[in-house]
């Protein structure tokens, strides 16, 4: 079964994940919310705590950081899964020590598969490369892998959304 893949991209507080949830909720199907957030300090113990008021009580919730490809597969019936986010991932295996070529064939291994999972797939990102050039090699290395993962992934998309200022913006088709 061909499935349903949308990529929803755009900068910090640009309503990303409050547009994808709409789609979500709107897909008629069990929601699996994918969340690859840790909270490494209180800051960010707020903001995926903001996250979780926000969605519905009735979406069940799945807390992986590394493995998104598995979960997905893991699951049977069909879900709208919505995963959020793909940059937070990058981050997640950039800690693990992965290699710039290893996160680059996780992503090309989960835009190969996501099409035929049998899912309703939804995808947050965060465009990264329209603001300053970072000022350490990490930074830059982020950089770089963020847009190339988020290329992989528009490109095995059905749609794609660019959110600017709480506005959806379709780009694809």
């Amino acid at each position: 079964m061909r499935s349903r893949m949308t990529l929803v991209t755009g900068g910090a507080r640009s309503g990303k994940s409050r547009f994808a949830q709409r789609l979500a909720a709107e897909s008629g199907l069990p929601v699996v919310y994918l969340a690859t957030a840790s909270a490494g300090d209180p800051e960010m113990a707020r903001r995926i705590e903001e996250h979780r008021r926000l969605r519905p009580t009735d979406w069940r919730t799945v807390e992986e950081g590394k493995d998104i490809l598995g979960t997905i597969k893991g699951l049977r019936a069909p879900h709208t899964v919505l995963v959020d986010c793909i940059t937070l991932w990058i981050s997640n295996l950039l800690e693990e020590g992965l290699g710039d070529e290893e996160i680059l064939q996780r992503a090309r291994h989960l835009a190969d598969f996501l099409p035929s999972s049998g899912h309703r797939i939804i995808i947050v990102t965060n465009e990264v490369g329209w603001g300053i050039v970072p000022p350490s090699p990490l930074g830059r290395r982020f950089r770089d892998l963020a847009g190339t993962v988020n290329q992989i992934l528009a490109r095995a998309s059905d749609e794609v959304f660019l959110m600017v200022s709480g506005l959806p913006l379709r780009i694809k088709p």
